[in-house]
């Protein structure tokens, strides 16, 4: 399904095509939108599925040093790890918005385009785009809140250079819409092998959009109840994703060239010469892991010095290390699993553990047909047998999830903060998911640092600041009057986004 031989030969094609005509006919192309259809969709559709993977820039910055560590998936003490010290680096807060609209947002709204235009592709393949462009702009929302949406991406073909902002709530009933319509549009055709996702495969993209609208619609659930629950129910009578087959993750490579890699594995992966060693396993992470009997702390932990797992406690630095109790030297602590971030590692878009979890609170809520222990238990099996995506060698053993779900049954009255810790689980790596969801549930119930200097006042910041680049720009003050924020960009990270209530 997923053809690494087929996806350097697709790169490589796509690459000497840019090489050959796009530097010279950049400015002609972005002039006349129907240059637009000499590129065939299929090689702009792969590299936009790449692009959105993400290289090393915003995945070392807003994934892994802020998201990563304010979520406590992981801690570190060196000085430009800010993330679980909640000091500002506007470089880094804004570094996933630098790239998605330099390369995600115009990439997929040039597909989106020539499909449109009618002139080559199929309606499958335009309802795949149109799916996609969802998931680009769901991350760039919930890191950031407002952002260009409706307007962005279309420079070349609507003369729109600076896009206006349109609020979260227009883009969160737009996206759904968006989904809906799209996955009407799946049939026959498509992007075939160069589909890095799912390899063309028309029923794994329809459950996709279908558990993206679980998603979406659950993100809603605190300020719009009403909305969430209607289009919870849609969602779940569509199909969403059951088992680990569905799992939607792009597969990477070593090269030929660097966007083939993973853009997480090119900050940690030290058997490739990369190999930023700051990071280890967080005290929040080993311990609840620990405390439940999980298998998955073996999967992801390299125990330190001390000879077991080990989780660094969050907010420490070089020197306040030395007062730590439970190590006073990094080396003392897990550090991760190489396996699980090589730069030959897939990345995760969404998973059929975040489906049957999500399925399994909207059953706690009453908004869903489905047995919520069930869907939990499918959920935490689910969550579990991901890693073998990685690496053969990480697959749990069946006897082993079944041990931990008869020591750990589903308590109703304890339910949501259940679901809340597998899906913090789950999403693991998949940093951006795991901050948005956090923010909507409150679960787990991490505690804050007060480190010296931060910006929030001892309290884990509620999005990323925008690039100080769009300061002076009308569409950017109207909408940052619009979500009460100051001109002081650090503070704008302690202003909640619309859904956070």
């Amino acid at each position: 399904m997923k053809n690494s031989l087929y996806k350097f030969l697709l790169l490589f094609g796509f690459i000497v095509f840019c090489n050959s005509s796009c530097d010279q006919g950049f400015v002609e192309l972005n002039s006349d939108p129907t240059k637009a259809l000499e590129i065939d969709p299929s090689y702009q559709f792969s590299w936009t599925q790449l692009r959105t993977s993400g290289g090393r820039y915003e995945n070392w910055r807003a994934s892994l040093i802020y998201s990563s560590m304010m979520m406590q998936h992981l801690a570190a003490t060196c000085g430009y790890w800010v993330g679980d010290k909640y000091t500002f680096n506007g470089g880094y807060a804004s570094s996933l918005f630098d790239r998605a609209y330099q390369e995600q947002v115009k990439d997929i709204q040039d597909v989106i385009n020539t499909l449109e235009a009618g002139v080559v592709g199929d309606a499958t393949m335009l309802g795949m785009a149109r799916i996609w462009r969802v998931v680009i702009f769901q991350r760039l929302t919930d890191v950031y809140g407002d952002i260009p949406y409706s307007e962005a991406g279309k420079g070349a073909l609507e003369g729109i250079d600076f896009p206006k902002y349109d609020t979260q709530e227009f883009i969160y009933n737009d996206m759904l819409a968006e989904l809906e319509s799209a996955i009407g549009q799946l049939g026959t055709g498509g992007f075939g092998a160069a589909d890095f996702l799912y390899g063309g495969d028309v029923d794994k993209w329809r459950k996709f959009g279908y558990s993206m609208m679980l998603r979406l619609a659950m993100r809603m659930s605190e300020v719009d109840p009403s909305g969430a629950q209607a289009w919870t129910g849609k969602a779940l009578a569509g199909g969403i994703m059951v088992d680990n087959s569905d799992d939607a993750f792009i597969e990477h490579t070593n090269g030929p060239e660097g966007i083939n890699r993973n853009g997480i594995g090119e900050v940690l992966d030290k058997s490739n010469g990369f190999g930023d060693d700051c990071p280890r396993l967080s005290a929040t992470m080993v311990n609840g892991l620990t405390s439940t009997g999980d298998p998955r702390l073996d999967l992801w932990g390299v125990v330190g010095t001390t000879g077991a797992h080990n989780g660094l406690p969050n907010g420490l630095d070089e020197t306040t290390i030395l007062d730590n109790p439970t190590g006073t030297t990094v080396d003392e602590f897990d550090r991760i699993n190489p396996l699980i971030v090589s730069v030959s590692t897939p990345m995760m878009f969404m998973t059929s553990a975040e489906a049957q979890l999500l399925a399994a609170e909207a059953a706690v809520r009453g908004w869903g047909s489905g047995d919520a222990a069930t869907h939990y238990a499918n959920g935490v099996r689910n969550g579990m047998n991901q890693w073998a995506h990685y690496d053969a060698s990480l697959a749990v053993e069946p006897t082993a999830i079944d041990a931990f779900l008869a020591g750990n049954p589903f308590d109703a009255a304890n339910a949501m903060e259940q679901i809340g810790w597998q899906y913090w689980l789950a999403t693991f790596l998949n940093e951006y998911e795991a901050y948005a969801n956090w923010r909507r549930t409150g679960t787990p119930a991490l505690t804050p640092v007060n480190y010296p200097g931060n910006i929030s006042n001892g309290q884990i910041p509620l999005r990323l600041a925008y690039p100080a680049s769009e300061a002076g720009r009308e569409p950017f003050e109207a909408a940052k009057t619009a979500q009460g924020l100051s001109d002081d960009f650090p503070s704008m990270m302690s202003v909640a986004v619309w859904w956070d209530k």
